[in-house]
């Protein structure tokens, strides 16, 4: 796989996340990349019991912000050779895309997944 550049455009799957960014900074093993756009909203729920909302913590997981750095390993980033969304408008249809999913089955996990994305887009994504 071939290594990407300082301030390359790439994409980068962070934490159940995808995200387009920027490289800043070669850790060795990492890259530390700044957010710049949401390709893939992060999953809710419990991601070692995927799909399971007994017996599990539950976690809501929000995308990471624009401009927050992340460090990421290597083999998860590559570059990303289109035009930079605009962070708002990639972030609402990240969002969305993950509601459509959710919505296609009536199950707990989908019903408590899409429970945590309504509480995110009020809570914080409709103040962005």
């Amino acid at each position: 796989m071939p290594e990407v550049q300082l301030g390359e455009t790439v994409k980068a799957h962070y934490r159940s996340g995808t995200y387009i960014g920027k490289v800043m900074d070669d850790k060795g093993d990492r890259y530390v990349v700044e957010v710049l756009a949401v390709k893939k909203h992060p999953m809710q729920g419990d991601l070692h019991n995927p799909n399971q909302t007994e017996g599990v913590f539950f976690h809501e997981r929000k995308a990471l912000a624009h401009h927050e750095k992340m460090n990421v390993k290597k083999p998860a980033v590559h570059s990303y050779p289109d035009p930079i969304p605009n962070y708002i408008v990639s972030l609402k249809e990240a969002v969305e895309t993950y509601r459509a999913k959710l919505l296609k089955d009536d199950t707990a996990y989908h019903r408590a997944a899409l429970e945590c994305l309504n509480r995110l887009e009020e809570q914080y994504y409709d103040k962005i």
